[in-house]
């Protein structure tokens, strides 16, 4: 190669090269991160159980990133249950080796085992969650990820003064795993929680809790964010603070157009950020949560969860007097039409491209179902009413996990045997789905049943709630993938009537949809991921059952649109 002034024209262009990924890594940073999952003796309740953890903590840790940024996360399984983490809500563009459902893109992470978690930031602003993706670990394994603005980008809203995480989430005084697995050999319901935690703490209302009631810090007159999440495993939740109205700005990693509240509602899954201005005297207030349980007849945990919004003004308390905080009003705890209220309110900034020329017009039943007894088994197998057992569907197939290879694996190898591509793209049956359902629909058959996409499809999904044994909402969440929700309803979806309901100019864009109790919700995307992508509902106790389906989502053209190699340490079954 010639020289240029006394250098080669090589190591000037490594010099430039060197210069170049310099500036790369100064807009966009690598973080590393060790996971160890391990047995944590913990206290609640008045009540010392062990449970899983990461690294001790609950929540686990809290990940903070910009847009952009890449994430390489060693977890160390150390426990004595098999584990996998899935970071909720990130798109996982090409990476879904990374995206961490249990036999669906992995094996699970054995006792002993580890496995790195690699993948990028792209497009996405706001708060996220990772949470394990492995039976009913995630009750307690689980924690936020917040994604900043890039490096010199700014919020679309005034700078906050302050940001904090709420997580809520849900207490057993058992483990977790066992409150499932005894379900799952009596064929019936779990049993309730008993609590719900802000932060990992159930708050004052609680007994022996109220010592590690959270406090969220704030001073007169200042604009802060709070990120709230909902973890709980099996509840959506109503959350509001006392005096203090709530602007929504964000949700699922997604900005919204801002509009103000007095209460939010969060299915599982679901994050939402909200702007809190401290406008009120300086005291102690208190934010609180409590289920939203629309299934009629349903048990469900009726308690509720605080922690104290502090100024920093306020007056301490005299000594031995606690001041007690203000008590928001909370909604009753089937009062849909507030949840619907909320859910409806949400646009994206500005007009968006809405995709149209659908390609897959698919219309998916979602709901529970009931199997009968098998022939010759103990009635403590078939706990259900009549002598039964608890399932659920989407499109009249109960979902089955392989336990052999992971779906990915089986796609990406030509695996035989392990699925089958004939999900189908509407009912079996057409019936009165949010009526009296005749009995003889409310067995299920069961399959490991995917439906294939090709690169680049335009997808529109209806899901259809039903009102089989009892309808609620279900919160279904996509892996992979933002769609845009386009409208919700009550009753069977008619096309005739609820397309001209469609909102084709600034929809929000969502991972996880609230699906009304006896409605419906239309969702649309762009499969321009490559991959196998699970489409379940969040109340972990139905994606036991089987409320989930399966997109397998083809290469496009070129390395941007085509699945990464599998990496060397990716867990065997």
């Amino acid at each position: 190669m010639g020289r240029v002034n006394g250098f080669s024209a090589l190591s000037v262009l490594s010099s430039l090269l060197l210069l170049s990924s310099v500036v790369l890594l100064a807009n966009a940073t690598t973080h590393y991160h060790d996971f160890v999952i391990q047995e944590t003796k913990v206290t609640k309740l008045c009540k010392t159980q062990t449970v899983m953890t990461v690294n001790g903590q609950l929540p686990g840790p809290t990940l903070e990133v910009n847009n952009g940024d890449s994430l390489v996360i060693n977890v160390v399984n150390r426990a004595k249950e098999n584990v996998t983490i899935h970071w909720h809500g990130v798109r996982q563009i090409t990476t879904a080796w990374a995206d961490g459902p249990e036999f669906i893109t992995q094996c699970p992470i054995r006792p002993g085992g580890s496995y790195t978690y690699r993948f990028k930031i792209t497009g996405q602003e706001g708060t996220l969650w990772w949470h394990a993706h492995s039976s009913w670990v995630r009750a307690t394994v689980y924690g936020a990820l917040v994604i900043r603005p890039k490096e010199g980008d700014s919020y679309p809203f005034p700078k906050p003064k302050r940001d904090s995480v709420v997580i809520l989430g849900e207490w057993w005084n058992a483990n977790p795993l066992a409150v499932i697995r005894e379900a799952m050999r009596t064929g019936g319901a779990p049993n309730i929680s008993d609590a719900y935690t802000i932060n990992g703490q159930p708050g004052d209302l609680y007994n022996c809790s109220s010592k590690e009631t959270v406090i969220v810090p704030v001073d007169s007159g200042e604009t802060n964010l709070i990120r709230v999440i909902n973890a709980a495993l099996n509840q959506q939740l109503f959350f509001t603070i006392a005096n203090h109205k709530l602007t929504v700005v964000g949700a699922d990693a997604s900005y919204v157009k801002p509009f103000t509240t007095n209460v939010l509602m969060l299915g599982p899954g679901q994050t939402t950020d909200v702007l809190i201005t401290a406008d009120q005297p300086p005291a102690r207030y208190y934010i609180a949560a409590r289920a939203y349980a629309s299934g009629q007849g349903a048990p469900f945990d009726n308690t509720t969860t605080t922690a104290i919004l502090e100024y920093k003004s306020a007056p301490c308390p005299a000594k031995g007097i606690a001041s007690k905080p203000a008590m928001p009003p909370l909604p009753a705890f089937n009062d849909t039409a507030t949840a619907t209220a909320f859910t409806t309110s949400f646009r994206s900034p500005k007009k968006v491209q809405v995709p149209t020329d659908i390609d897959e017009n698919l219309f998916i039943t979602a709901g529970l179902g009931i199997n009968q007894c098998p022939r010759g088994a103990p009635a403590s197998t078939c706990q259900a009413p009549n002598n039964t057992r608890f399932t659920a569907s989407m499109n009249n197939v109960s979902f089955v996990l392989p336990s052999n290879f992971s779906l990915l694996q089986a796609h990406h190898h030509g695996v035989p045997g392990v699925f089958t591509t004939d999900f189908p793209a509407k009912p079996p049956v057409a019936f009165d789905y949010t009526g009296n359902v005749s009995r003889s629909l409310w067995q299920p058959i069961r399959g490991t049943k995917v439906y294939k996409l090709k690169y680049g499809a335009k997808v529109q999904i209806v899901l259809q709630g039903t009102s089989i044994f009892t309808a609620e909402n279900h919160p279904i969440h996509l892996h992979g993938y933002d769609f845009y929700i386009l409208a919700e309803g009550f009753g069977n979806f008619n096309p005739a009537t609820d397309t001209s309901k469609f909102n084709l100019v600034d929809p929000p864009l969502r991972n996880t949809v609230s699906l009304p109790v006896q409605g419906w919700a239309v969702i649309r995307f762009v499969a321009d991921n490559p991959g196998v992508w699970i489409m379940h509902c969040h109340l972990d106790v139905h994606i036991g059952w089987g409320l989930a389906t399966v997109f397998i989502v083809d290469n496009g053209v070129g390395e941007m649109e085509t699945l990464q190699q599998p990496p060397a340490d990716l867990p065997v079954c």
